[in-house]
């Protein structure tokens, strides 16, 4: 099931057995179901990822490792950008000592977005990761480097897979880390790794496709005879 929806997904192929509306009363499909915030299956996938790469710094033997660390409150400082986050409950996704030097502090936040998204759909997806890697270091990264004497490194993902530039140099950084402190080849670490992204992304899709949003605003195509929750299986 996993690898048929991963498949489905990326090469637009109609998706069998879906509902024909959501539970928010739109239209469903798969782009909608990836997409749509009821349910909470948007900020889980997004949690999902950054636990695990959270547990994948600390396997590597990074310090100081910290989810949602809040970000010094600025004192007057003005920045370039208008787009800079300057919210004093700002907070990034992720934050370590030791990823890209010894002693060194970095801030991560993280994306996963959906090419299929009406915001996405006029670019490639090379252009998308590279848009969103943008708008992540517009936001985050004069405030971390000026205030928080830190460096930033902004993950993004595709939901059908695939990752950004700055996404790819930082997983290889790591899977060097743990080569290191596990004293295994650096190939079969850069492999643990991207399988385990690889799963995380499909688990949080599938469920995301077939998972239950509640009671549904829209009355069913009557020629469906498809039901959400009887007819789906959610695998963890």
């Amino acid at each position: 099931a996993v690898v048929s929806t991963q498949s489905t997904g990326r090469y637009s192929l109609p998706l069998k057995n879906m509902p024909s509306f959501c539970s928010c009363g739109d239209k469903n499909s798969l782009d909608h179901a990836l997409v749509c915030k009821k349910g909470g299956y948007v900020a889980m996938r997004h949690n999902q990822i950054r636990d695990l790469t959270a547990n994948l710094l600390t396997e590597g033997g990074c310090k100081d490792v910290k989810t949602e660390p809040a970000l010094l409150p600025l004192t007057g400082e003005t920045f370039a950008l208008r787009s800079t986050n300057t919210s004093p409950e700002a907070r990034s996704d992720i934050s370590a000592r030791g990823v890209w030097n010894t002693m060194d502090k970095t801030f991560f936040d993280i994306r996963v977005f959906h090419q299929g998204a009406s915001s996405n759909q006029r670019s490639t997806v090379d252009e998308s990761f590279n848009k969103h890697e943008a708008e992540k270091k517009r936001q985050y990264n004069r405030r971390i480097l000026e205030v928080e004497k830190a460096t930033f490194t902004p993950l993004v993902f595709s939901t059908l897979g695939g990752m950004g530039k700055e996404a790819d140099k930082f997983f290889k950084r790591v899977a060097t880390l743990i080569s290191f402190k596990r004293e295994t080849p650096y190939s079969d670490c850069v492999s643990y790794i991207r399988r385990k992204l690889s799963f995380c992304l499909l688990r949080t899709v599938l469920i995301a496709i077939r998972g239950y949003r509640g009671k549904s605003l829209q009355k069913e195509d009557p020629n469906s005879d498809f039901d959400l929750i009887s007819g789906s299986h959610v695998v963890y």
